[in-house]
């Protein structure tokens, strides 16, 4: 699939996780984080849209954590990121876990226009933060499902609670994600989310927060949405 020339991309945030692909399996590397929370992901999805035989859209797909994990829960799944030694690593990775993924090297705007309405879900994980124009995804997300159907988020919220927990704490104190992994000022307050997907024609009907605890080392869903935080949105019907 050919791309348009203006993708929607930061080449710097490319290369950094370009260059950490080989890390996209090792559950103690750079990416432990994402596989601590992936089963959080596929529940917080699959409790809203049963998986089994929809058609699925994974946008940012990495190395192919999430998609993987949809594709085991029986969904049809295409993975998409634009960074090549991603999609390397997920391919390679599916094949030796005999599963049936469909990953391209292509932006969400351009897999919109060539198959708009075409999926009954998107994922789009830990992503948004990381483009230039977070708006653009969204619209193309809503582009890419159909109506009625559903589209996911997970993205960090911009405040001072947030910049000492996700990034200080995080990333500089207890080391749990690389440095440099965020930038404060490309955080997405959920407002801004909801005032993206209302322009893309889909209602946002939950958010839900992902919280950290230190002392037993684990994940959960609920509480507030201070920091990290999901959300559930649906396109509206035509």
């Amino acid at each position: 699939m050919e791309q348009r020339a203006n993708v929607n991309v930061d080449v710097g945030e490319l290369e950094k996780f370009g260059s950490r692909a080989a890390e996209w399996w090792n559950p103690e590397g750079a990416f432990r984080t994402l596989h601590a929370i992936n089963p959080l992901r596929l529940r917080y999805v699959d409790t809203r849209v049963k998986l089994a035989g929809v058609k699925l859209l994974d946008v940012g797909c990495g190395g192919g954590l999430f998609a993987e994990a949809a594709a085991a829960a029986g969904a049809d799944v295409t993975g998409i990121d634009l960074a090549p030694a991603s999609i390397d690593i997920a391919r390679e990775h599916a094949a030796s876990s005999g599963l049936k993924i469909r990953y391209e090297c292509v932006s969400v705007e351009d897999i919109a226009a060539a198959h708009p309405g075409e999926f009954d879900v998107v994922t789009c994980f830990e992503m948004i933060e990381h483009v230039p124009r977070p708006a653009d995804v969204v619209a193309a997300c809503a582009a890419a499902v159909r109506p009625g159907g559903a589209v996911f988020f997970s993205t960090l919220n911009r405040n001072p609670k947030s910049f000492l927990l996700a990034i200080v704490a995080a990333e500089h104190l207890l080391r749990m994600i690389p440095r440099g992994t965020h930038e404060y000022l490309k955080l997405v307050r959920p407002s801004e989310l909801a005032a993206w997907c209302r322009s893309a024609g889909l209602d946002v009907v939950d958010l839900t927060g992902l919280h950290y605890n230190p002392l037993l080392g684990g994940y959960r869903l609920g509480g507030n949405i201070d920091v990290n935080y999901f959300a559930h949105a649906v396109k509206r019907p035509v």
